[in-house]
């Protein structure tokens, strides 16, 4: 039945009329650039999109979809037998935003080793456990072509923030499934939609 399934996809996507024509480069910075996009559209007619990309080129140009951009990591300290969450300036919101401890995947990197490093300088707690790692996932891919991949970790230690640079306003919080449940429900503070998703889901079963 699943191998049915896929084979439909396949030959749907196949059959699809809409294609990227040309790509167009706009800014030139470090670790976020603008670039216009030439696609045809379902009736053949030539149209543009801008989107932002971390690559040197978009990946709906390369096709390098197989490894993140980023991880988004989600901590689970077994001691406290709490959650892990930070509470972090964002620019471009102008204010603090609930979220996990992320990082960009650096080149030659292995998404452990990002998570491990990134952790740290963030929370300054310690990986003791990967338990999972999901494959790129995009939750903004009207505009950008970013990937992250989810990272649940088991974890020790006590926070601290003598890790974060000098861009970075971070505060670790511990969360239990309650106050996870009210955090959720709070409509004034900013979240992470990966984080409310994650909360959500452990303020109903109580595991991550």
């Amino acid at each position: 039945m699943l191998i049915a399934f896929f084979n439909t996809v396949k030959r749907l996507y196949k059959g699809g009329i809409m294609k990227i024509q040309n790509i167009d480069k706009i800014t030139n910075c470090r670790h976020l650039n603008l670039y216009e996009i030439s696609y045809i559209n379902q009736k053949g007619i030539e149209k543009s999109w801008h989107i932002a990309s971390r690559a040197d080129k978009p990946k709906c140009v390369t096709g390098q979809f197989d490894m993140p951009d980023a991880v988004v990591i989600v901590p689970f300290h077994k001691k406290k037998d709490k959650l892990v969450i930070i509470k972090e300036f964002r620019v471009p919101l102008g204010g603090y935003q609930y979220g996990f401890p992320a990082g960009l995947v650096d080149e030659g990197e292995k998404i452990q080793q990002t998570c491990i490093r990134e952790l740290k300088e963030e929370t300054g707690l310690n990986i003791t456990r990967i338990k999972k790692i999901s494959p790129p996932v995009y939750s903004s891919s009207g505009m950008t072509d970013e990937s992250v991949s989810m990272v649940y970790v088991e974890c020790d230690g006590k926070p601290s923030n003598k890790g974060n640079e000098d861009s970075e306003d971070i505060t670790t919080i511990f969360i239990s499934p309650p106050e996870a449940s009210e955090l959720c429900k709070d409509s004034k503070i900013k979240l992470d939609v990966k984080t409310w998703l994650v909360l959500s889901s452990f303020a109903e079963s109580g595991r991550v």
